[in-house]
């Protein structure tokens, strides 16, 4: 199966289309009950603030290094001037009329599970004739390269459905659908429902749905089902493929006849609220970069899988009106700030991780076993070099991160680019420093430091005769070039 072309040096802009919302977390601790009612009492609550539905989309889009233009309906209340405000430094924003107040989506989270959720803000996008659509808006989408429709059924999409209609003839256009939208355009790419929604837009082709209905059961769907309705889908609006999104067992792509199966890399049980914005982001990008629809499918499901083991919605939330988005290092940071207020142990090992081996998953297993998260402290690739000499990494840094975030036993990577992760660990502190069975105590300059904090370096053991300097060597001899032979068992 063809994997596409490879990745361009500049990635190509994306435009984003639909409906934005205010989404906030209260987080907290949930140790007793109120006194005058069986309800839990949220503690040291924090306030997290971040873009919703299309804004989110364009939001991640843009984090991953892509120029972004979000067409959305804001309106002059508090909560779009703060969502402006949040998308300013990242995403270019062309507005629409928006009538009423913008949606804001509040979870109440204890230890990390959702509590309650509460709703507010009826607002939806302004009816206006198609040519009188605001010139920004319409300049973004009339040259758009790519664009991705982000429906969450409050009619931006409705606004300018005449345009997108023109533009999906001649460019790559992803459409995340919403039960209480309407169908995409003919001619489009890709579209992205999730299996209860496919399942509901499926019963509609036989009458047997109402248009503002939202659900239907959680139960998985089979993938007998899926497919069908995949197939139904595809048929009945037209459009070039349909990839039934089926949460932690990957994704089902059909462009009418037989589908593909593409499974996560590794399952999280972490906050996946979010996750398919981030899936329809990436499979946006990747189109529109000149992927075909299977290679970014396969990329999409990678990418929601990472995006979930990395904390999720939460890991994008602004604590205070100040902060921009987070650097990669400051993620793992604020999962260690969520971790330690909640009472938990903070664990922490580090390594190059070039070439990962059983000794290696081993190794970071027996270390999440020991605390309540794993921070994997990574060398850039110039630290590695520097360790290792040239030719070294063999795989680069974002090939290893992504690797290391599919692993269900890490919960962060943060990288560094000094020799050792000294300064790294003084911003985690980490409560415990793992280090494989090879190394010893003495020789870590690390140990001290952690416990001058108050934590504690370990060592843990390692699988016999596992190494990446030695993998190298047996794969450099099979092609008849001789590798180094020596080199540390745990592959640091």
């Amino acid at each position: 199966m063809s994997e596409g072309p490879s990745s361009p040096a500049v990635a190509t802009p994306l435009v984003v289309v639909g409906d934005a919302l205010l989404d906030r977390d209260l987080v907290g601790r949930a140790e007793r009950l109120a006194p005058d009612a069986p309800v839990p009492v949220l503690d040291d609550c924090e306030e997290l603030l971040r873009p919703g539905g299309a804004a989110l989309a364009a939001y991640v889009a843009a984090l991953g290094g892509r120029e972004v233009t979000l067409v959305t309906a804001l309106g002059e209340d508090p909560a779009s001037a703060r969502l402006c405000e949040m998308l300013a430094p990242w995403v270019t924003v062309a507005a629409l009329p928006l009538d009423g107040s913008l949606s804001e989506k509040t979870r109440v989270l204890a230890g990390g599970r959702p509590v309650v959720r509460m709703d507010r803000g009826d607002g939806r996008a302004a009816p206006i004739p198609s040519g009188a659509v605001p010139e920004e808006a319409r300049e973004a989408i009339v040259s758009a390269p790519a664009l991705l429709v982000s429906d969450y059924g409050r009619g931006t999409a409705d606004v300018v459905r005449e345009l997108l209609a023109e533009r999906a003839a001649r460019v790559p256009l992803v459409w995340d659908p919403h039960p209480r939208g309407r169908e995409p355009v003919p001619g489009t790419r890709l579209v992205t429902p999730t299996a209860k929604e496919a399942r509901l837009f499926a019963a509609r082709l036989d009458g047997g749905d109402r248009p503002d209905a939202t659900g239907g059961s959680d139960a998985p769907e089979s993938l007998h089902t899926a497919a069908r309705h995949a197939q139904a889908l595809a048929d009945a609006w037209g459009v070039g493929s349909v990839v039934i999104t089926l949460g932690e067992r990957g994704a089902l792509l059909s462009y009418g006849d037989h589908p593909l199966l593409v499974p996560t890399p590794a399952r999280h049980s972490g906050d996946s609220c979010g996750a398919g914005d981030q899936f329809a982001a990436s499979a946006a990008g990747l189109l529109a970069d000149g992927a075909l629809p299977e290679t970014a499918v396969r990329g999409a499901v990678a990418a929601a899988t990472g995006y979930v083991a990395a904390g999720g919605a939460g890991a994008l939330a602004f604590p205070d009106r100040a902060t921009p988005p987070p650097p990669s290092g400051e993620d793992a940071e604020r999962l260690v700030a969520r971790v330690r207020a909640a009472g938990g142990t903070v664990v922490a090992t580090g390594g190059c991780f070039d070439l990962l081996h059983a000794g290696h998953v081993g190794l970071l297993q027996e270390a999440r076993r020991t605390g309540d998260c794993l921070v994997v402290c990574l060398n850039s690739d110039a630290s590695v070099r520097r360790r290792k000499g040239p030719g070294r990494p063999i795989n680069p840094l974002a090939d290893r991160v992504r690797v290391l975030r599919a692993l269900e036993c890490v919960d962060a990577v943060a990288v560094f680019d000094e020799d050792t992760p000294e300064e790294l660990l003084k911003r985690l502190r980490p409560d415990v420093w793992v280090k494989g069975g090879d190394y010893a105590l003495a020789d870590l300059p690390e140990a001290a430091l952690v416990e001058s904090w108050g934590g504690q370096a370990v060592l843990l053991p390692y699988l016999d005769g596992r190494s990446s300097s030695r993998i190298a060597a047996r794969a450099a001899v099979s092609v008849g070039v001789r590798g180094p032979e020596s080199g540390s068992v745990s592959g640091r």
